[in-house]
């Protein structure tokens, strides 16, 4: 997928673009539209950490909040050495989008730190998060912004903030983050909640378009957290999944991938392509461009383009990555009538989840996990119908529409708040 990361430098102008095009649409006032271009708050830290040798090394991190209108911000904190300050901007604003289309009482935020993780130690990648976080202490909190895992994070380093914050304030704050691991306040289901809620918007937009999803080729990019648990998910519902791909490459056959052998191999830290089962091996780019019923983008950002979007053959598009789509090749994915289901939408299971999460900690009561993907479920599919609906009514595509539920609701929230002083 690294060709995909030059279109990184681009998100944020694409997150403004999508905001004006809506704007527009809306006949919104031209100084709110700009209120809502740019994030309310942005953070930069260079903080050093001790390495395993004795060195000092600075590292470079980020924390945006975009909008606070409908209340704490939330958003998750990627470990990448692609980490931008234009990324996690862009990141940002979808997820203002993403928690008011869901109608959950967020706005969004972001955070990244630039690192391999992979070239870290345990020890280091542990005083480096903890550095981070006490860095970023000064704007996060249970009632102003919440974390969450992101690209190269997970529950052990949700710990670490969580445990870093509550050393601060002298107490424990299991609501700082969301994502943590179960033992220390974290919520059942909340690890496959993306996934899960990918499964549930598919099945959403089958039924919309009158569409088997039994016996529906799939073809998944991303392995992880994400991509992984969809192509599961997808599987047992009956899916034929022909295809999945991680950061390397992927596999491809038409028969159809035994899933659960490709997921324990990659859970065990082995790759896709060196995999005994019988499959062709894909590169990321060929996956983007099978002849599938449904593509699921699941991995980074910028994948679909204007080179690429005249090549696909999937007649449906789920984004269960953030902004995987540019706005060159979503016009022509427009042009060319393909269904898709923006990400804003299509990915929420992981914040609606987390949101659950939160609640949880705060009341110090938690629930099973048939109730928790009972809730998400109908969260998901009241925001699918709520969007359909829309795009009925206004003949627009899927993305405009979930833009406009959004941008309502966010709008409305800032027309009733007012503006200070």
């Amino acid at each position: 997928m690294s060709e995909a990361h030059a279109a990184s430098e681009s998100a944020f102008a694409t997150a403004q673009s999508q905001l004006r095009s809506v704007a527009g649409m809306l006949g919104l006032d031209a100084g709110l539209t700009e209120v809502l271009a740019h994030p309310k708050r942005e953070l930069t830290v260079n903080f050093p950490v001790r390495m395993d040798n004795g060195a000092t090394r600075v590292f470079t991190g980020y924390r945006v909040q975009h909008n606070e209108a409908r209340g704490p911000v939330k958003g998750g904190i990627r470990y990448s050495p692609m980490v931008s300050l234009d990324e996690v901007r862009a990141l940002a604003m979808w997820m203002t989008w993403k928690c008011a289309v869901v109608n959950l009482p967020y706005g969004g935020a972001k955070g990244g730190v630039i690192v391999d993780t992979k070239a870290l130690s345990e020890s280091e990648l542990e005083r480096m998060t903890r550095r981070y976080a006490a860095e970023i202490s000064i704007v996060i909190g249970p009632n102003r912004d919440i974390p969450a895992p992101d690209l190269g994070t997970d529950g052990r380093i949700m710990a670490w903030i969580m445990d870093t914050y509550s050393m601060q304030q002298g107490h424990s704050e299991p609501g700082v983050v969301t994502g943590k691991p179960i033992e220390i306040g974290g919520s059942n289901g909340r690890v496959e909640a993306t996934g899960r809620g990918a499964l549930f918007i598919t099945q959403e937009a089958c039924r919309a378009r009158g569409m088997a999803l039994e016996g529906a080729s799939v073809a998944v990019q991303g392995f992880g957290n994400v991509g992984g648990v969809a192509s599961r998910l997808l599987k047992q519902a009956g899916a034929k999944v022909v295809a999945v791909s991680d950061s390397i490459g992927g596999v491809y056959s038409e028969q159809g991938l035994d899933v659960e052998a490709l997921y324990a191999h990659r859970q065990a830290g082995g790759i896709l392509n060196q995999h005994p089962l019988k499959h062709s091996d894909i590169t990321n780019a060929e996956l983007l461009e099978l002849p599938v019923d449904i593509l699921i983008p699941a991995a980074i950002e910028g994948q679909i383009t204007e080179q690429n979007a005249p090549k696909i053959r999937a007649g449906m598009i789920i984004e269960a990555a953030n902004g995987p789509t540019t706005s060159g090749g979503d016009k022509i994915l427009a042009e060319r009538d393909i269904y898709v289901v923006p990400d804003i939408l299509a990915n929420a299971g992981g914040v609606v989840v987390s949101y659950f999460e939160w609640v949880q900690d705060l009341q110090s009561y938690f629930w099973e996990e048939a109730e928790v993907n009972q809730r998400m479920q109908k969260i998901m599919t009241r925001a699918f119908a709520e969007v359909s609906s829309m795009a009925q009514e206004r003949k627009l595509r899927l993305r405009e529409a979930a833009y406009i539920v959004a941008l309502q609701r966010v709008v409305q929230a800032i027309k009733l708040r007012g503006i200070y002083p």
